[in-house]
């Protein structure tokens, strides 16, 4: 009996533990709307400010993907990189979190191009060290379709906080692993359209056409329904590494252009598909590509 009494006492304290566990990868709009005025969460909208002006989650708050005060900077001549900690803090803090917030990170949802976004916050927020992080499925897309769900307009107001770094230098790959990877340390998948990894067109952010050798191809597009706003499931997903000739275990290094994409494909294997070791090459292509030493592979060359 006093055994029972004593795990009846102690259940509270369990079911309390056991909200300090990571957040969910991805939430729904019924989350959304059982939790709208639960304390320490934030809903971080990374749309224009325009379109969160006309139209956003109650108490949610606006953030520039890009911009002077955005998530990515250029380094080097090098585009979209990881800011540096101290920035990051700020802007973090500035935005109404801590180290005790759940993020939801709350995107367009109408192009998987648009949930890369999200994706990209989702990995620097892991990078920080921060697990309470979460993507809202479908974005505001997906909101907006049950008329139901609440709305708000106008600008938001955050209250600064004091937000810390806990550097998580495991998620992000850096151009001495690729060069490892080629020599068959971790497999390498290029998330661009498949003209870009074929070398038949290029971005005007890198310097040559093509990949880095050896690399599969997991275009960004079919990794969300119908390129939309909703992810695919573990199963579908899958089935499509299968067919690219992409392994869905094992050492990964994610890369694109400038690490937009690559924050998608890295999502994927990482969160949907489980993958712990797979990392995000930063400076991907760009970065690669500045120095000529560096190989790349093109697989159809044009006049």
């Amino acid at each position: 009996m006093k055994k029972s009494l004593l795990f009846i006492a102690f259940f509270p304290v369990l079911v309390l533990a056991g909200q300090t566990l990571a957040a969910e990868p991805l939430l729904d709009a019924d989350w959304v709307g059982t939790n709208l005025q639960r304390p320490g969460v934030v809903f971080l909208d990374v749309r224009g400010k325009r379109e969160f002006g006309n139209a956003h989650i109650p108490g949610a708050v606006h953030t520039d993907y890009g911009g002077k005060k955005g998530w990515r900077v250029n380094k080097g001549g090098v585009k979209g990189l990881l800011p540096d900690t101290d920035y990051l803090q700020a802007l973090i803090g500035g935005l109404g979190v801590d180290n005790k917030t759940h993020v939801v990170v709350v995107a367009g949802g109408y192009s998987a191009g648009e949930m890369a976004k999200a994706a990209r916050l989702y990995w620097t927020f892991k990078v920080l060290g921060h697990d309470e992080v979460s993507i809202l499925d479908g974005g505001m897309t997906g909101y907006f379709a049950d008329r139901a769900n609440p709305l708000a307009k106008g600008k938001s107001k955050p209250r600064p906080k004091t937000f810390t770094a806990r550097m998580n230098a495991k998620l992000l790959a850096t151009a001495e692993d690729v060069k490892r990877a080629l020599d068959g340390g971790a497999a390498l998948i290029d998330n661009r359209s498949n003209d870009q990894f074929l070398g038949i067109n290029k971005s005007g952010s890198v310097k040559r056409p093509g990949t880095l050798p050896g690399a599969k191809n997991v275009p960004g597009v079919w990794l969300t329904r119908n390129g939309g706003g909703a992810f695919r499931d573990a199963s579908a997903i899958s089935k499509l590494y299968e067919t690219a000739g992409a392994p869905t275990e094992g050492p990964v290094i994610n890369f694109c252009n400038t690490g937009h994409w690559a924050s998608l494909g890295w999502f994927v294997s990482y969160e949907i598909l489980g993958n712990k070791r797979t990392r995000m090459y930063d400076g991907s292509l760009a970065e690669w590509t500045t120095d000529p030493a560096n190989p790349v592979e093109r697989r159809v060359k044009l006049p």
